[in-house]
């Protein structure tokens, strides 16, 4: 809220609603005389904002963040004072066991944002040749022990596919060695957040979102960016380096305290970047 520096009357957009935690925020501060536009892609999110949101200035749209430029359209909204993207995955979907974010859910692995949309990462498990599921898993989850787990997926599948978001856990966990002390996080995190960004192709949205957003942002607008993964967090850190276009407000990324971490362990991998568009060249 700091950086995006919302004032009454400013025209702010939440580009992933999810819980509509920061949306009911941003609502709050720019007041009836502002709008705040949300967006995402889950069609429940969508539902379930306009219902607990109700009364708020706020106008909603199914959309992906990089169709911004195209949600403002259907506004016929020029610019905007200032844009919020907290990207990846929201304790809503994770709650919800028919969508296979969990790793103890017992429903299908589906792991789509939009579930009428692409293809679901179950199919993605038993399709892939081990070698490209394995370079998924290596890439956008940093796995070390990729080639292990797709061999050991690939064996499994051969008997019977693999179809629960529980099933899938059991059988990466299965292909890790056991470690000493046990880590962290669970075994299959990284496997997970890898298949749910090549099924959602998130860093391809990113990148898009990036390059489209400056070209409606007012003068002087912000763009305020939460990532919980060190790709995402690359992608925005570069962009921000483009000075023609950027005054970036944070040297380093904002990361959340002890106590909050104490208090919401999901946001320990949590990094805000803030920049603001760059004036015209000439201009003052």
């Amino acid at each position: 809220m700091a950086f995006l520096a919302v004032k009454p009357g400013m025209r702010v957009v939440d580009g992933t609603l999810g819980g509509g935690g920061h949306t009911r925020l941003l609502a709050e501060a720019v007041g009836p005389t502002g709008l705040v536009i949300a967006l995402d892609r889950d069609p429940e999110a969508i539902a379930r904002g306009a219902r607990e949101l109700a009364g708020l200035p706020v106008r909603f749209a199914q959309a992906n963040f990089c169709d911004i430029p195209e949600v403002l359209d259907a506004l016929a909204i020029d610019t905007v004072d200032g844009v919020l993207l907290d990207v990846g995955l929201s304790s809503d979907q994770l709650a919800d066991q028919s969508r296979g974010f969990s790793f103890e859910s017992h429903g299908p692995l589906d792991l789509r944002f939009d579930p009428t949309e692409g293809e679901p990462a179950w199919k993605l498990v038993n399709r892939m040749k081990p070698d490209n599921l394995a370079d998924i898993i290596f890439e956008y989850g940093e796995e070390r022990y990729s080639r292990r787990i797709a061999r050991r997926i690939a064996a499994v599948r051969e008997k019977q596919p693999i179809r629960s978001a529980a099933e899938f856990a059991a059988v990466v966990r299965s292909a890790i060695p056991r470690q000493t002390p046990p880590p962290r996080i669970h075994p299959a995190t990284r496997t997970f957040q890898a298949l749910r960004i090549a099924v959602n192709q998130e860093l391809k949205s990113l990148r898009i979102a990036l390059e489209r957003i400056p070209q409606r942002l007012a003068p002087a607008g912000r763009l305020v960016v939460i990532s919980f993964h060190s790709l995402e967090d690359r992608l925005v850190k570069q962009a921000f380096r483009s000075p023609q276009i950027w005054e970036c407000l944070t040297r380093s990324p904002v990361e959340p305290s002890a106590e909050e971490i104490l208090r919401n362990p999901r946001s320990r991998s949590a990094k805000l970047r803030a920049a603001q568009l760059a004036p015209p060249p000439g201009a003052g």
